[in-house]
């Protein structure tokens, strides 16, 4: 069964059972936490909570938005991971080629689906459970709506593709970002998504 421990007078009490915190006061801006979360959240956060206690769960927009610099360095992560991808399936490839000039044009004739492989990834992961990569997974970073909740395979799609326009404007539309208090970039303001961060405590 799951435990949780409870912030109570500003100090983490417990773990308490489900059945305990039934004989406890818990509102909906206490803090828990159980053993398989990161962090506290609060109790209308926690749909079994919200149900035990009859608190109404509550929206709250994100308030910690991952800067440009993380980001860039989680798609640099990502990329690293394709570009090791490809690199086994090349060599693979190339043990079935004889002639060493297309052993060299076989590795190198799909270096172009390398973005493209990334953008797919990229459209999968964000609208999956994760939120994200394995680059922002790494770097704490979670993509979702301008609410906070997750985003759809639509709103990913969106999202991805409008990055070509950024690409196409030599990246002025990633640096849109830099005077966002947000941290949207153009691509992010499209498809209505934000890139935030874990929670800072």
């Amino acid at each position: 069964m799951e435990e949780y421990k409870v912030v109570i007078k500003g100090k983490p009490e417990g773990p308490f059972s489900f059945e305990q915190l039934k004989g406890m006061k818990i509102k909906s801006g206490t803090f828990v936490k159980t053993e398989d979360m990161d962090d506290y959240k609060e109790a209308h956060e926690i749909p079994e909570l919200c149900e035990l206690f009859g608190i109404k769960a509550q929206i709250r927009k994100p308030q910690y938005f991952a800067s440009l610099d993380v980001r860039l360095l989680a798609i640099i992560i990502d990329y690293f991971i394709v570009f090791a991808i490809y690199c086994v399936l090349a060599t693979i490839a190339v043990l079935f080629v004889g002639e060493r000039d297309d052993r060299i044009i076989v590795a190198l004739s799909g270096l172009g689906i390398i973005p493209i492989a990334k953008m797919i990834y990229s459209i999968i992961a964000e609208a999956s459970d994760r939120q994200g990569t394995y680059g922002k997974f790494l770097m704490g970073l979670k993509v979702t709506d301008e609410f906070g909740l997750p985003i759809n395979l639509g709103q990913s799609v969106v999202r991805n593709l409008s990055k070509l326009i950024c690409v196409a404007t030599l990246g002025l539309g990633y640096a849109f970002g830099f005077f966002d208090k947000r941290q949207q970039c153009i691509h992010d303001k499209i498809a209505g998504t934000l890139v935030i961060k874990d929670r800072l405590i």
